[in-house]
């Protein structure tokens, strides 16, 4: 178990959890056929999908796949790791946290890791003091006021101000007993060049207060007043052991729900941009950092929608970021809108200007990435030649010729050539060379980072039915774990999905080590998809009596095993019409084993 979490304790904690009545707290839940029911939490849909089982302490959705015991409901709900889940459920129920035994090197992390938040956490008080309780704030509520932040979310984000004072925070902190050191490793204060000593790196700026998706302040953002000179409008915390741009989005704690709830994500360039859309009602809005949109920042945003709407500044620099990262987000396989603020503006400016409604009518109508990408490269090439063209036609491809149905496909080849002013058919090869290009990358990929078992082609019925035989057999496994060697004699692992194999593969692992099977061991130890199917595993099982059971486990080993055997007939027929004309006696013998294997196979499924 990791840090402060032990076996006892998670057991202790779960036996005191009642999985429904935390999840009532967050959804509301309708009783039907022993199981009670919802609208996912974790994805927009109005028909009840979401699934809860009190009986066996889970949850699962049929719409989006989310699964798992009650500290996983916890960790998506909440968006804190699974062992935050724990101790936040334990400090729910008022069980006090066991304590454990660091290493000096751990300690001393953890020490220290615990007083660089604290002192964030101490700058964002008094930033935030200073702006609501004293004159010197006074510069940056006029500020505030005017870009339309209201009381309510200067409260909500906890904007703070920082004095026209070079030494302010140096000197608070270090009468704090905080040292220079660890001010500095905050990114609070700046050592300087020519003489010794420090300076406070942020002064007569509005301060914004970026905190992790767990709601830690982990690093500032400054907005200046008074830009006239040559100070930078912006100043963010250096890159620190807490502040990683990279892996943040501002606001992401704060907005979570609401992107949940909506379905979808609108991500702007700045901090103020988001506040602003924020206080003006559109909640599901995050900002990056200064820094370009990155795979890590997809990330984070898939785990709570699958639409992500860009709304970047409309001057050049703000289109090429948004250009740039589209590529980041389809591979991601992330639906990709893009909204151009009219006139030039920002998103701050223009909801300033025209409110809530106009901008969520520009939202109402974002480009689709297509749309947006073709717009932008005829912007920026050049028409003039044919090598222009065909740049420019090289440059589109990739981002259309993935579409499905031939009409829409047959429209953007028109299209295309009419805007290029090029030969409908010489958009059609170009666009068919690019098609295989893309199919035979993605096939190499598929080849390099998998073991790729070709499967024989099966009616939809058939993949159902090995599908459910698969699951219950993983199921008696779970419960009867001397069962895994037993069915793996019989089924080898490669006849089972990857994401199975994993969990038959951690089945064994846990086996090996002497351990039981438990829902927490598997929340920490397999992969989100494996859980997530685990968990649908076990609410599938039916509260059936034991020879019931029993019968249904034998006739899914049955079906397995004729799937295993059609796939070996298959082979042999395909190996025997090779010697067909040159060996006689071998195609007969093998002929004679299909023909058993066949015999067998009729037998299992019941026929004489």
């Amino acid at each position: 178990m990791q840090g402060m979490v032990s076996d006892e304790f998670v057991e202790r904690v779960r036996e005191r959890s009642d999985i429904y009545s935390v999840v009532s707290h967050y959804v509301q839940l309708t009783q039907k056929s022993g199981r009670y029911w919802g609208c996912c939490p974790f994805h927009n849909e109005k028909t009840a999908s979401f699934s809860v089982s009190p009986d066996k302490g889970l949850f699962y959705c049929f719409g989006c796949g989310a699964g798992g015991d009650v500290f996983k409901f916890l960790s998506l709900i909440e968006n804190v790791s699974y062992f935050e889940a724990i101790k936040l459920q334990a400090q729910r129920l008022g069980i006090d946290l066991p304590t454990k035994n660091f290493s000096p090197e751990e300690e001393r992390r953890r020490r220290e890791e615990k007083i660089l938040l604290k002192i964030n956490e101490l700058a964002r008080d008094f930033y935030h003091d200073c702006l609501i309780k004293t004159a010197r704030g006074e510069v940056g509520r006029k500020y505030l006021a005017a870009r339309g932040i209201t009381q309510e979310t200067i409260e909500t984000f906890k904007l703070g101000f920082a004095p026209d004072e070079w030494e302010n925070i140096f000197n608070r902190f270090t009468r704090q007993d905080f040292t220079a050191q660890q001010l500095e490793a905050v990114g609070l204060i700046v050592k300087r060049k020519n003489i010794s000593g420090y300076y406070d790196r942020f002064r007569a700026r509005v301060m914004i207060p970026i905190a992790d998706v767990f709601g830690r302040v982990v690093g500032f953002g400054g907005r200046v007043i008074d830009s006239a000179d040559d100070t930078p409008k912006y100043l963010n915390t250096a890159e620190t052991v807490l502040f990683n741009k990279r892996n943040l989005l501002f606001g992401l704690d704060k907005s979570n729900r609401a992107i949940s709830a909506a379905g979808k994500v609108i991500v702007v360039e700045g901090y103020m941009d988001a506040i602003s859309l924020f206080s003006a009602g559109v909640k599901n809005v995050v900002a990056t950092l200064g820094t370009a949109f990155t795979a890590e920042h997809t990330k984070l945003i898939l785990r709570y929608a699958k639409k992500i709407i860009f709304c970047y500044d409309s001057d050049e620099a703000g289109q090429r970021a948004t250009y740039r990262a589209l590529p980041i987000v389809q591979a991601a396989g992330a639906e990709v809108f893009v909204v151009k603020v009219p006139d030039g503006k920002d998103p701050d400016e223009f909801i300033r200007k025209h409110g809530k409604e106009a901008f969520e009518n520009l939202v109402e109508h974002a480009a689709t990435l297509i749309d947006y990408r073709m717009k932008y490269v005829l912007e920026h090439a050049d028409l003039s030649t044919i090598r222009g063209k065909i740049q420019a036609l090289q440059e589109i491809l990739p981002a259309v010729i993935k579409i499905p149905d031939n009409i829409t496909r047959n429209e953007y080849q028109k299209k295309i050539a009419a805007v290029l002013f090029l030969d409908e058919q010489l958009v059609a090869d170009e666009w068919k060379k690019s098609l295989r290009t893309a199919q035979q990358n993605s096939i190499r990929e598929a080849q390099k980072n998998s073991n790729i078992v070709k499967r024989t082609i099966l009616s939809s019925d058939e993949n159902i039915m090995i599908r459910e035989a698969c699951e219950t057999v993983l199921r008696m496994m779970w419960y009867e774990d001397e069962l895994v060697d037993f069915v793996l004699n019989l089924i080898p692992r490669e006849n089972f999905s990857e994401v199975n194999r994993e969990i038959i593969g951690w089945m064994e692992n846990r086996m090996a080590q002497s351990l039981r099977f438990d829902e927490t061991a598997a929340a920490m130890e397999l992969s989100e998809a494996a859980n997530a199917q685990l968990s649908r595993i076990l609410m599938g099982g039916a509260n059936d009596p034991r020879d019931k059971e029993l019968s249904i486990f034998e006739d899914s080993l049955k079906v397995l095993r004729r799937v295993v055997m059609k796939k070996k007939y298959d082979k042999i027929l395909s190996q025997a019409e090779k010697y067909i004309e040159s060996d006689e006696e071998t195609y007969a013998k093998m002929i004679q084993e299909s023909l058993d294997l066949k015999y067998q196979m009729d037998k299992l499924k019941g026929n004489p």
